[in-house]
């Protein structure tokens, strides 16, 4: 079975070399395995709640193109669009407004970090809070469902916005009466690599200690060279523990140079010395990188052209005809059509359907519950470390035919065990 994983990508000028590391490098190679299809788009309708600059934008969007394009990114074999091509997940986003709990954006960790701030200022908690901000959340649910996404590859600091992406598709499959959503499951990588910078402080643009992917040679030497070292003269052992510049290297190395390296580093090598060999090295793996780099930003003409196409495929393909049915389900429909009109006036509206809630308590346990069409509840479960693990044994749940299979400590059934089984009867029909 084909699993769907999405990756976003702002747009935020040219890459360093920590993108490179714990982000491009290991997102490409992941798009290879088999039984994944891969979607990378370009946030670029997100961007624009943090710059509202036009050229910086049209450039930075470019420029991450080209990078990604670089660095080996197979538009061919993933599906490599821009954000603002996809008109249907705009007009998703306001679906989705509709269902959404403004309760549950009040709790978003950006909004609550502005708020908070301003209150510290003695400010309005919403001074310099741009409607935009407050409803990311949605539009990045919106980015996720609008191609049934199943995993979503983030770090720790957007699990929430996952966890809402999850309850939003909940709460619209729950209202319209059909499982029109997968619900998203984030993915974390444990082991993603985090260079440190010209300063040993964590590469990063907000301390201006970076270096650039794609700077000329000369440049990345300068930079390479200018990597901060302690005093210790040639001859003298040296640490890799703590050393900038040894991670740096251990990062464009196999494990036989990381060990070689090590080695000249307890031999007492020179810095000058390690700091060429450094370089020798990146430079080796980004030389080929930088220069389709330069030959993609020479003909910009070529990546706009890929882009729309990819785009136009996707809208034809996966984007519009979800539309049109969500479109019909929520009641935008043809008033020409009296069918509809007539079924719904010649019976009974149709029955909500049972629905298994997941949510998060103040514990920061995972939680679910399964309700009867009418509210009443008929399952309620124990506290899981994960949304994962609810979700598993949700999945399990829907298969229970007989009452020996509802005993479980992990769970206690609030009804009898006939309606209980007779709910989770109809959603395996629905």
């Amino acid at each position: 079975m084909t699993t769907r994983v999405l990756t976003g990508i702002t747009p935020s000028g040219t890459p360093h070399l920590g993108n490179y590391v714990g982000a491009i490098r290991p997102a490409i190679a992941a798009s290879r395995v088999p039984d994944i299809e891969s979607f990378f788009f370009l946030a670029d309708l997100h961007s624009l709640i943090k710059s509202q600059d036009p050229q910086r934008t049209q450039r930075a969007t470019l420029e991450i193109a080209a990078s990604w394009l670089a660095c080996g990114l197979d538009p061919e074999h993933v599906w490599f669009y821009r954000q603002s091509d996809i008109r249907e997940t705009t007009e998703l986003m306001w679906f989705l407004t509709a269902i959404a709990s403004k309760g549950i954006l009040n709790r978003a960790h950006a909004y609550k970090a502005a708020v908070d701030k301003n209150r510290e200022e003695g400010q309005d908690e919403d001074a310099g809070v741009s409607a935009g901000l407050f409803m990311y959340p949605v539009l990045m649910a919106a980015d996720i469902l609008i191609f049934k996404a199943n995993q979503v590859p983030v770090g720790r600091d957007q699990i929430q916005h996952i966890e809402m992406a999850r309850d939003f598709a909940q709460r619209f499959n729950h209202v319209y009466g059909k499982e029109y959503f997968p619900l998203p499951d984030v993915v974390i990588d444990e082991q993603v690599a985090t260079l440190a910078g010209l300063d040993g402080r964590k590469m990063s643009k907000s301390y201006h200690n970076t270096i650039p992917l794609f700077v000329p040679r000369d440049e990345l030497k300068k930079l390479v060279f200018s990597i901060l070292t302690d005093s210790r003269a040639p001859g003298e052992p040296k640490d890799t523990e703590g050393s900038a510049l040894f991670q740096m290297y251990q990062a464009f190395a196999t494990p036989e140079q990381t060990a070689a390296f090590a080695k000249a580093f307890a031999d007492g090598i020179s810095w000058g010395d390690a700091k060429q060999q450094l370089f020798e090295r990146i430079d080796s793996e980004l030389s080929p990188l930088r220069e389709r780099y330069n030959a993609l930003m020479a003909e910009p003409e070529k990546i706009e052209a890929l882009l729309k196409r990819r785009g136009q495929q996707l809208r034809e393909q996966l984007a519009a005809p979800l539309l049109e049915e969500l479109r019909h389900a929520v009641g935008l429909r043809d008033l020409s059509d009296a069918g509809d009109i007539a079924s719904e006036d010649a019976g009974e509206a149709r029955a909500a359907p049972p629905l298994f809630k997941q949510y998060r308590e103040k514990d920061g346990r995972f939680y679910f519950k399964l309700t009867a069409g009418d509210g009443t509840l008929l399952i309620q479960s124990e506290g899981f470390d994960s949304p994962r693990d609810a979700g598993q044994l949700i999945a399990v749940l829907k298969q229970a035919e007989q009452g020996d299979q509802l005993q479980s400590d992990l769970f206690k059934l609030e009804a009898e065990v006939d309606a209980v089984l007779a709910a989770l009867a109809v959603l395996r029909a629905d």
